[in-house]
């Protein structure tokens, strides 16, 4: 099951560091490359909380089955695409596949394993999560250099055929239930789908539009209206779609908020590196994701020694430890130079390596270690879509700084560098020596056509380092949440 849900999670990231070489394949324009990505996160996000209604319909065997068999057919799908209306197509029903298998694997660690054995479990399943991320961007720059995109795609065929045939047989046998055909409440389906696409549409659009463009209001507004309606119809259903009545729990509603911090800094973190190494350092996807792999050698050994102090230690301790370590690694990337590589991102890679396998452990074990085996499903699909959104939310936010401080900063350098401000050449790289005696022989537009890339380059280097600010602020929302509202469970 967690080589499946690795698959599932690893394809994202992989693809995202390839959408190049796909939009030259397929001759797909700039403005509709994103979409490539946007579908699959759409479908995704609309099936995670769908898992618990799946489970009761097809049981955890063949939920996970039907699954599994989807997303590698699918993947199939997308490596044959010879059209970019073909390949949404397939990454839409990629997406809702691969949106079942993760909550459905951390079910799996609260309905098939007896107490004793959740810390192990959680700990396989949480590496699992957090170690695909870390490596996309190395294996799809590695996969695109050395092979064809298709390949991106094509490497889920095999662990996919081997969890499709193995699973029927590991996991327990269930009856399926197809009366819940009959009682599902189809409408409250209609309006979460909307809800969810909705959001997801406007925090892609926001940060290009603005946050107040018509556009990003109308898509906002009929997420909020339609995720109003669909709230208050399931808290009065008899046979919700979803159970939401479980966020009444405080323990589970902690949870489920740090859970969406971690997404909002997880996600974010992941992004931002990429970003930076490839615009301000100019390498390619596979060195950038070799600089990046320290986070996940960090998560590795960080794991067993949290799932150890997990039975043994105060979740909301362990939690607290982990957020308050994640804000200092995240903290530690704000000041960050503009010629920052892998010496300067080595110690806060390897903090927030360690703290987020105490962010994601702990906080999994205080939301549904206490909860009946009825109430895990839904609440697996809730407490994953919040560290989905929190991704979403998270990265919009970034994309914001990024496209609306970079500007200011620009113009601000510029007018210190006009000015004969020598920190300011010092800061974007120019030799101080040609700054201040220029050749006499160099127009004035050859100065700057030379001078602005190192000015855009110096200024996008400031801008992101507010985004890490940004994250390290989420960090301590968290920290703040589970130590003043976090209570730990009794365990049995």
């Amino acid at each position: 099951m967690c080589l499946g849900m690795f698959m599932a999670i690893l394809d994202i990231q992989v693809v995202a560091t390839s959408l190049p070489a796909i939009q030259q394949a397929l001759g797909i324009s700039r403005d509709a490359m994103s979409w490539i990505q946007t579908a699959y996160l759409i479908a995704e996000i609309t099936a995670i909380p769908l898992t618990g209604w799946l489970t009761r319909l097809l049981s955890l065997r063949w939920l996970f089955v039907a699954a599994i068999s989807l997303f590698t057919l699918a993947s199939v799908g997308c490596a044959a695409s010879g059209s970019f209306a073909t390949l949404i197509c397939f990454r839409v029903l990629q997406g809702f596949a691969g949106g079942a298998l993760i909550p459905a694997v951390f079910s799996a660690v609260f309905l098939l394993f007896p107490l004793r054995l959740h810390p192990a479990a959680t700990t396989l399943a949480g590496i699992v999560a957090v170690l695909a991320p870390t490596i996309g961007p190395v294996v799809g720059g590695w996969i695109t250099d050395s092979w064809s995109w298709h390949w991106l795609f094509l490497i889920n065929i095999a662990p996919g055929i081997l969890a499709t045939a193995a699973t029927p047989f590991l996991l327990p046998q269930e009856k399926v239930n197809l009366a819940e055909f009959k009682i599902l409440d189809r409408l409250s389906l209609v309006l979460m789908a909307i809800a969810l696409a909705t959001l997801e549409l406007g925090l892609k659009q926001a940060p290009l539009d603005g946050w107040l463009a018509p556009r990003p209001l109308l898509l906002f507004a009929a997420s909020l209206a339609s995720g109003w309606i669909f709230a208050k119809r399931t808290l009065k259903a008899v046979y919700p779609v979803v159970e939401l009545t479980t966020l009444r729990a405080r323990a589970f509603a902690v949870g489920c908020g740090l859970s969406f911090c971690l997404g909002v800094a997880l996600y974010g973190s992941v992004y931002l590196m990429p970003v930076f190494l490839a615009y301000v350092r100019r390498h390619d996807a596979f060195e950038i994701g070799t600089i990046m792999l320290v986070t996940g050698v960090a998560q590795l050994v960080a794991a067993p020694v949290a799932g150890y102090l997990e039975s043994r230690r105060d979740p909301r301790k362990l939690s607290a430890f982990g957020f308050a370590l994640f804000a200092i690694g995240l903290g530690m990337s704000a000041f960050q130079s503009r010629t920052a590589d892998f010496n300067e991102m080595l110690l806060p890679q390897v903090l927030r390596g360690v703290a987020i396998m105490f962010c994601l452990l702990p906080p999994t074990q205080l939301a549904l270690g206490a909860l009946t085996a009825a109430q895990v499903p839904d609440a697996s699909g809730l407490f994953n879509l919040m560290r989905n959104l929190g991704g979403a939310i998270g990265i919009a936010v970034i994309d914001t700084i990024l496209y609306g401080r970079t500007v200011g900063h620009g113009e601000a350098l510029r007018d210190r560098l006009i000015a004969g401000d020598v920190s300011a050449a010092k800061a974007i790289g120019l030799d101080v020596q040609l700054f201040l005696h220029p050749p006499p022989d160099v127009t004035q537009a050859t100065i700057e056509a030379y001078v602005r890339p190192m000015v855009e380059r110096a200024a996008f280097a400031m801008s992101v380092n507010e985004a890490w600010a940004l994250l390290s602020a989420v960090a301590l929302v968290a920290l703040t949440l589970v130590w003043f509202w976090g209570k730990p469970h009794a365990r049995s």
